[in-house]
């Protein structure tokens, strides 16, 4: 594998330009749009509901990072590509609070992909202030999706599926999350974007990319 590095990483698929970003989220300017997946908020609450000690600062240690994303590139939609919040048992009044005021501050609006963690909470979700879809979005020609999915000559932006990418170098193994672009499929798999979450190992075929994170910056590996 062949890397090159760079603070963000721009992809470009046809006429469309992806600005890959280390912070885990994709801006599309043409769109005025930032994309995230994966956020999770309220997993910590989860956990704590269940009697593990898990800290609740991990809310908003991803609240900041998405806030200053916000700052940063000022997007006038703020696209969730599934799983925005964990579960119901960790929609606690901060956790929604925090949501609330994150929205306030930067006053972006925000449209969720429902995922296979938030489809079960749309009833509560309708209530603050975020445009939720069951199914996927055609966005100019853009797919916008939770899990992988496949539509004639459409670029599919995805999230669900968390990768990350393992590096052998001698006697130290990394393993990172990643951008993965699969360029036969058209399609682009976000990491997730939330402090608390796992992550699946993908091995890269020929032709593929993975575009991993690692010290605030982006670093493409391809074979």
């Amino acid at each position: 594998m062949v890397p090159s590095t760079t603070a963000t990483e721009t992809l470009t698929a046809g006429s469309i330009q992806l600005q890959l970003l280390p912070e885990r989220a994709v801006y599309i300017d043409a769109l005025r749009a930032l994309l995230v997946s994966d956020v999770h908020l309220g997993k910590a609450e989860t956990f704590q509901h269940y009697g593990l000690p898990v800290s609740s600062q991990i809310n908003q240690a991803t609240l900041q990072r998405l806030e200053g994303l916000c700052t940063q590139y000022q997007p006038e939609h703020l696209w969730i590509l599934g799983d925005l919040f964990h579960g119901r048992d960790g929609m606690a009044d901060e956790v929604i609070d925090a949501w609330l005021k994150f929205l306030h501050r930067t006053q972006v609006v925000a449209h969720l992909i429902l995922g296979n963690h938030d489809r079960r909470l749309q009833d509560i979700l309708s209530q603050l202030s975020v445009e939720c879809f069951v199914e996927a979005v055609d966005v100019e020609g853009i797919l916008l999706s939770h899990e992988p999915e496949v539509r004639e000559n459409s670029l599919n932006i995805c999230g669900h599926i968390h990768p990350c990418l393992r590096l052998n170098m001698g006697c130290d193994r990394l393993r990172l999350p990643c951008f993965h672009w699969q360029s036969p499929q058209h399609r682009l798999t976000l990491p997730a974007f939330g402090e608390f979450t796992g992550g699946y190992e993908i091995a890269l075929a020929r032709g593929e990319v993975a575009y991993v994170v690692a010290e605030g910056a982006v670093v493409g590996f391809g074979k």
